[in-house]
């Protein structure tokens, strides 16, 4: 049957015969083994079916709130059900029921659907169960200090954990289906009152938009709503902390969860949202910039040392001190390839040997990476395939790639070392220049969600930076930034500042 015509069909709605709406749904769900149809009598009287699925509906509660209740009740009225629901039933959540296509939407995600004879409605009890990973802390954002609690894949969990931070009820979230097999349930999370209603917009019209089989975790929905899909920077912030999505939220900035994942995406986001880290707000505010300012230098040593080095050891020679340049020259006597062919071999397997810590199991994954990157790495030098200042370069730049704090940042800083790499090798110091300015004019150009991706820098917005180069005091942020517009930009008031008691007063 295409696609069409069973939506078509699910668009239809309930029959007031019961076994028609049976014989359309045991057609839908045929050759489902856990799909459980459980007919009874309501006081031996009334003709009704219990369908659920085993594995996402709680067992126990179904007998317990709605089986026996109704099978025992001794005087069935064959008036409306919904005076029996209300003296018999004792489950919280009960939801009316009026489409096939409403009735396969809470039959698979785990909600009991109860049908009955001569009634054109059914009813969808909220009683589900499924085995689900308790709350941990990430693995991929850990602090020293700092909230331990990170998402997990279940989005009722993960709206809790946001739900229980901010207990105003300005916090809104809007729910939808995306995915024409998998209906993977979508939140949108935004604060009403400080997020800009032109950005909330935009979100909900490109989620609308997507058509697609399936959606299995978050960087479906990220790659279907960026702005601009063939730049290697990500447009759309990801996050497993629940603090990280909460101070977004208060910044007026959207949050997606997506059902099946523990990566929730914040829009927009800019290039230094993600050169930061949720840690740098635990700390006072001096050591929060030092690590930041620590973490610039180190990215732009991430991203241009191996170039700088081809650079200079292949085309400008004069510039490195005279001792320096004859033990270099002694170093890579024995090396039988250029500084460009090396310094590609070294990062290539750089790369390679960190992918296969990633990949292989984790008892053994960090010892086979280092191990390795020693063993390889001296038996080249001794070997005289590449030379060891060559060997403490790319270490250098392996180190300073660790610092990134988000993996998708980080893989475009690496992926960017490649061409910058080429350009220096092939026109030196002056090819490192062209390559940051192509970088730059390119990140210039990029946007996320209409938001300039260098705010705000580029355009320049003094306001706003208190809280890029530096971390300003908690008591001098006292406006949200600017995204979309000038919506609720005041976040506190202007008399934070501690005013210390002296002794003498």
């Amino acid at each position: 049957m295409s696609y069409r015509k069973k939506k078509k069909e699910e668009a239809e709605s309930l029959s007031s015969s019961l076994e028609q709406n049976l014989v359309l749904l045991r057609s839908m769900y045929e050759g489902c083994i856990d799909v459980v149809f459980r007919p009874f009598l309501i006081g031996g009287r009334r003709k009704a079916a219990l369908i659920y699925v085993e594995g996402l509906s709680n067992i126990e509660e179904i007998d317990a709130s709605l089986l026996s209740p109704l099978m025992e009740e001794e005087a069935a009225d064959l008036g409306p059900f919904k005076d029996l629901l209300n003296k018999k039933i004792s489950v919280a959540k009960a939801t009316e029921v009026q489409t096939i296509s409403d009735c396969r939407k809470y039959i698979s995600t785990g909600s009991p659907l109860l049908l009955l004879e001569r009634e054109n409605i059914g009813y969808a009890f909220g009683i589900t169960k499924w085995e689900k990973r308790s709350i941990e802390e990430p693995a991929a954002e850990s602090v020293i200090r700092g909230p331990r609690e990170g998402f997990t894949e279940s989005i009722g969990v993960n709206l809790s954990l946001i739900r229980r931070r901010i207990k105003s009820p300005d916090l809104k979230m809007k729910s939808m289906s995306i995915g024409r097999y998998t209906q993977t349930d979508v939140v949108i999370a935004y604060m009403d009152g400080i997020a800009d209603p032109t950005l909330l917009e935009e979100v909900s019209k490109r989620l609308g938009r997507i058509d697609i089989d399936g959606v299995l975790e978050s960087s479906y929905i990220e790659e279907l709503i960026e702005d601009q899909p063939f730049s290697p920077f990500p447009q759309v912030l990801d996050t497993e902390r629940p603090d990280v999505a909460v101070a977004n939220l208060l910044e007026g900035r959207v949050v997606i969860l997506v059902d099946g994942t523990p990566f929730v995406l914040i829009a927009p986001t800019t290039l230094y949202s993600l050169m930061q880290a949720s840690e740098d707000y635990y700390q006072r505010f001096i050591i929060g910039s030092m690590i930041r300012w620590l973490r610039y230098i180190f990215i732009l040593i991430a991203l241009h040392l191996p170039s700088i080095y081809v650079a200079v050891l292949t085309f400008h020679q004069e510039m490195i001190p005279t001792t320096l340049l004859l033990s270099m020259a002694a170093s890579r006597e024995q090396v039988p390839f250029p500084a460009l062919v090396e310094a590609l071999i070294m990062e290539v397997t750089f790369e390679a040997l960190r992918e296969a810590g990633i990949r292989l199991p984790k008892q053994v994954g960090a010892a086979v990476s280092i191990v390795g990157a020693l063993v390889i790495g001296q038996a080249a030098v001794q070997a005289g395939i590449v030379s060891a200042p060559m060997v403490i370069v790319v270490a250098l730049t392996g180190i300073a790639s660790f610092t990134i704090p988000r993996y998708s940042a980080g893989v475009a800083m690496r992926m960017l070392r490649f061409p910058v790499i080429l350009l220096a090798g092939s026109l030196g110091l002056l090819g490192v220049m062209l390559g940051i300015i192509l970088i730059l004019t390119h990140l210039c150009k990029l946007r996320s969600f209409g938001v300039p991706y260098l705010s705000p820098m580029a355009p320049m917005q003094f306001q706003d930076m208190k809280d890029v180069l530096f971390r300003a005091p908690l008591w001098k942020q006292n406006t949200r930034p600017r995204l979309t517009g000038d919506y609720n930009r005041r976040r506190q008031s202007p008399n934070q500042k501690p005013n210390p008691m002296r002794g003498d007063e």
